[in-house]
Parts: structure tokens; sequence; C-alpha cells
């Protein structure tokens, strides 16, 4: 996160938040020797306890950071395959926890309420008269006013990012006087509030803060990375378009999806009268060849098309853990992220079409008039790779005499023929990498235009939605959608979410939301086209007999993914808070 000046005053802010490792948010307990009175009476200390705060917010590229992550969110979905199996993601996809061991949930479950709370005590503390709060031009107007502003949205953020994995969830937020809920130690959790609702709360903050806010900072060298008036206008936006959809709109009222609409269609019309707008990225000379990779590996620093990301990471984890394992100088690249067959085959022909609708569509020549977006998100066998003299072709082959440098190696490989190459800058076989500076963005532009071209086409409105979705596809120069009925243009809108914000942590929840599991089986489902399928994982065996030859079938490792309903629509409550508070468990997660 740049913060520029900003200085984190990190024991006052640990004992003021009460982060620690405990499991259970009640066990945080503010260190009395630090008396928010104390904190908050001095000006460095509020701006440090602000500062934290957005050391809370949901971060895609978390994973890469933790032995036992590593790797990105998809690969707890049809996405993606965690080539050795041992981080945790591969206990999600084949629901080995139960409520008493699931980490992933009590460190979701910990983490966003501990932010609440920290939240929320900022919120019952900070002065006006210690911040300031004089009008004044600029992005510091109302400093107190503005800081407060930022403070509730990342506290709604952090209720949502709860309801998504969660369902129904306990709202700490304000009391009926409006004062801000700090729960001691011991103290029980409110009820949980059913999902609906708590997607309405989320809706409803939005709609009180996203005015108070700058919708774009004037000053981003200062202010890059802070939430502004269009980061709550994207979350309303997500909050209601997961509000109007199947998982939680069973009916299909489509009165729900038309208050989604509005909500995507409002931010558009807001940023319209901004003289620096919110864009699709594209490099100088645009190029569709190149513009959708740059959008994640040029600077993302003030970037036009991210509204708001949780920090920049100087780092080369996405490097070492995405990037083909044959390039093994300095770095020793390990390419665990192994994108599925699934995937690759969810991109569509040049010409617009679903490559099973395409007789020009060729099996054994399969990457060529793909989606340019294919070739910039996707590692494969045959791609060029390597900077200048150092450019080599990737080989995945894997005949068992003759395997391919880019197969396996001691410490990673690939086990479905391919690698993530989204966020991985250009790598010469010594080991150097070029600019490092990488961010994985919370909301961006991107996601306005297919939440509104989704809801939209849910709404009736079909017509009305294709100028959204079409607008992305220009950026790559695929053909734009025209002349379909509501149930067609659903379909390619979920595919184009699908491979658009790939490995932006949406793939889990969209899947999900939609009800993709539902009505099928790993056996009834093989009968639809590999991208249509969501339990059997699939890659790609590539042999050298006379030419190369390319061999579809289940990934080698891991060939499908478990899927319960309802139990795995969402996480366990963690079994230490039902014990504390006597809270229903989710369905199917009860001991």
């Amino acid at each position: 996160m740049k913060f520029s000046k900003i200085s984190l005053y990190v024991a006052a802010v640990l004992s003021i938040t009460g982060a620690s490792c405990s499991d259970s948010y009640l066990d945080k307990e503010v260190d009395l020797t630090l008396q928010p009175e104390f904190v908050f009476s001095d000006y460095n200390m509020t701006r440090g306890v602000y500062a934290n705060i957005y050391t809370y917010l949901p971060d895609a590229f978390a994973g890469y950071s933790d032995t036992q992550f590593r790797l990105s969110q998809d690969c707890m979905t049809d996405n993606s395959i965690d080539y050795w199996g041992v981080g945790r993601y591969h206990s999600v996809m084949d629901d080995a926890y139960d409520a008493t061991n699931h980490w992933f949930a009590s460190d979701v479950w910990s983490s966003r309420y501990r932010g609440i709370r920290a939240c929320n005590q900022f919120l019952a503390n900070a002065k006006p008269s210690v911040i300031g709060n004089a009008e004044k031009p600029g992005d510091d107007n109302k400093l107190y006013d503005r800081w407060c502003a930022e403070v509730r949205v990342i506290r709604a953020l952090l209720h949502f990012d709860l309801i998504c994995y969660f369902g129904a969830i306990p709202i700490v937020a304000d009391d009926e006087e409006g004062n801000p809920i700090i729960l001691s130690p011991g103290t029980a959790l409110p009820e949980r509030t059913p999902a609906v609702e708590a997607l309405d709360w989320v809706a409803n903050e939005m709609e009180t803060w996203k005015d108070k806010l700058p919708f774009r900072y004037a000053n981003e060298d200062e202010n890059w990375g802070r939430v502004n008036g269009a980061a709550a206008y994207a979350l309303k936006s997500r909050a209601l378009l997961y509000k109007a959809s199947p998982l939680n709109n069973p009916s299909g009222d489509k009165a729900l999806w038309q208050a989604a609409a509005t909500a995507a269609t409002d931010f558009i019309t807001k940023n319209n009268t901004v003289a620096n707008k919110y864009r699709l990225h594209r490099t100088v000379d645009n190029d569709p060849q190149k513009n959708y990779y740059d959008v994640f590996t040029s600077d993302p620093v003030m970037s036009n098309e991210y509204i708001l990301s949780r920090s920049v990471w100087n780092t080369l984890n996405l490097v070492y853990f995405n990037g083909p394992c044959g390039f093994a100088g300095k770095i020793s690249n390990t390419g665990y992220n192994n994108p599925t067959q699934n995937l690759v085959d969810a991109y569509e022909t040049a010409n617009g079409l679903p490559i099973d609708q395409d007789p020009s569509y060729d099996p054994q020549d399969p990457y060529k008039n793909r989606d340019p977006r294919l070739a910039q998100t996707i590692f494969y066998h045959g791609m060029t790779w390597g900077d200048g003299d150092e450019a080599r072709e990737l080989n995945m082959r894997n005949d068992s005499e003759d395997v391919g440098i880019d197969y396996s190696r001691g410490n990673g490989g690939t086990c479905t023929g391919y690698y993530c190459k989204k966020y991985v800058h250009n790598i010469r076989f010594d080991g150097t990498v070029g600019n490092q500076r990488v961010a994985c963005p919370i909301f961006r532009y991107a996601e306005i235009l297919l939440n509104a071209a989704e809801a939209l086409n849910e709404a009736g409105q079909t017509g009305q939605a294709y100028a959204y979705i079409n607008e992305l596809r220009d950026r790559v120069g695929m053909p734009a959608y025209s002349g379909m009925n509501e149930g067609q243009l659903r379909e390619r809108i979920q595919n184009e979410r699908r491979i658009e914000l790939c490995f932006e942590d949406h793939r889990f929840f969209d899947c999900r939301r939609w009800k993709l599991f539902e009505g099928k089986t790993p056996a009834s489902e093989k009968n639809q086209p590999r991208y249509r399928q969501v339990y059997n994982l699939y890659g790609v065996a590539i042999k050298e007999d006379g030419g190369t030859r390319f061999n579809y079938g289940l990934s080698e490792k891991y060939s499908s993914q478990t899927f319960n309903s309802p139990k795995n629509y969402y996480f366990p409550i963690p079994y230490s808070e039902i014990q504390k508070t006597g809270m229903t468990q989710n369905p199917g997660w009860e001991l």
C-alpha cells in the first residue's frame, strides 16, 4: 500500500486493534497500557491506526507469501490446480476439513472481524480536533470526515467478504444510537443476519458514503491506494449483483437485477462526470496482443483501470510460483500454479465463437487464432518466452523418455500442461527480471463493465448489455456480440467474466452465486465441453511422435473437485465460535 509520509506506529496499532494470533475474534483485548484516549490524542498515532486498518483489506496475492498457500485462490476452482497439492487450497477442493480444523475459514473469520473491530475503534475514538476537519481545497478537505468515510467503506467491505464465505453473518457496526459497536472480551457476537439482508446493509452503507469521498483523488501521488468514492460505488455494485444472483435470489426476481444494473451504471455515469476517468488500460500503441497483459505488468500505481488494490508488491514471488519451471537461473521457478484445460478451452476463437462451435478450431493446433487474452494469461507449449537473446520456445512435452525442460523439475512443474502468465514479468535464463511492482485489484473498471452487462441482461434489457461487454472485447480485438437472446448472452457474459477476471479471486464466488454445480455430477457433465465442466479438471499431455500431438484428458495429478450441496456453498462457522456463542452452524457442517 502506498501511503506517502504515513508511519505505522506498530505497538500502538497492535494494542488498539487487538491484532494477535488467536483464532477467535472475541479473544482480542485492548492493551490497557495504551488507552484509546492516549492513542487518539496524538495525530501521528491516530494516523498510524488509520493506516493499519488498510492492512485488513483482502488481497488475492496473500497466498504467494504463505508456505501453505503459495498461490492464487483460483486453485480452489476449475480454473487452476496447485501442482503439489500440499497447500490448504486442495483441502477445500477435496472437502477434507470440518468446522474444528477448517483453517481457511477460521483465518478469514478472525482476520475480518479483527479488521472490523479496528474500524470501530477508530470511528469511536478518532477526534476531529486531532486530525483536523477544516474546509480546504483538494483532497484534504474535511480530513476527519474523509478518514471516517474511508474506514466505513473498509468496514463494509470486510463484512461483504464475510458474507461471501459464510452467508449469514453477525453485523458488527453501529448501535441504535449510531455509535460504533466495540465488543469486549467474552461478549457474544450479535445474531447472524441473513445473507440477503446483510448484502442490503452493505449496499445501503455505500449509498450513504459513496458521495462523501472524492470519486477519484486529485493527488494520486499521495493518495493512490486509499479508499475513494469510486470504491464505494464499486462495492455497492458488487453487493447488489451478488444479492440478485441465483444463490441469493432463487425466484429470479428481475427487480433485484434491475437494482444491480442501476448500481453499475451509476458508477459509469458518475465516472463520466470527472476529469480523470477510470477506463480500460491500453498500451501506448493500443496493441490488442499486449493490452490485457500490460494491465497487470505495467506499474499499477495510478493505473486508470485499478479502482482499489490492497497493496503494491515488490516481489519475485509471482515469477517463482507461476513461471515455467525450465527457467531456473537465480530464482529457480517452481510453476506451482497450473491453469486447467477447462480454463484454456474457455477462450474463444478469434472469430468470437466457442471452440466447439467454430469449424476452424484445430485441437492439434490449439493456440492458433484464439482470443488474444489466452496468450496474455496462460503459458502454453510452443510459446516464446524469455527476454531478448534468451528467448526460447516453452517445452511442456511429457514423453516418458524425453521430458520437456518446462514440464517438470525436482521442485515443481505442471500437471496440466500450462502455467499462469498473468502478473509474471519476463525473465532471462540467468534469473534476472525487470520491474516487479505488481498489485492485484480489489476493484477494477473491467469488473464494473461486466457487472453492468450481466445485470442488464438478467433484468430483461439484453440490448443494453452489449455495449458494456463489447467495450472489453474491443480492447483485445475480439468481435462484438449481438443478436443473442437472454440465455445465450448469459452464457457468454459468464464466460467473459471467467477469462477477464481469472486469478483475481472472483471464480470461487462466481461458481457459487451462479449455482454452477447444481443439476450435474462428475459423471453426467462429461458429455459437455470441458469449459462447461466444473467438477472434472482437465489438462493436456504433449507427445512427439513424428510431430507434436496434443492428447486431452483428466489432469494427471488432481482430476476433480468435490462439491456437496448445500454444504460447500459456504465455509463453516469456526467451531470455537459455535461453542462460545451458540450460533447456528451452516448446513452440512454440523458436528
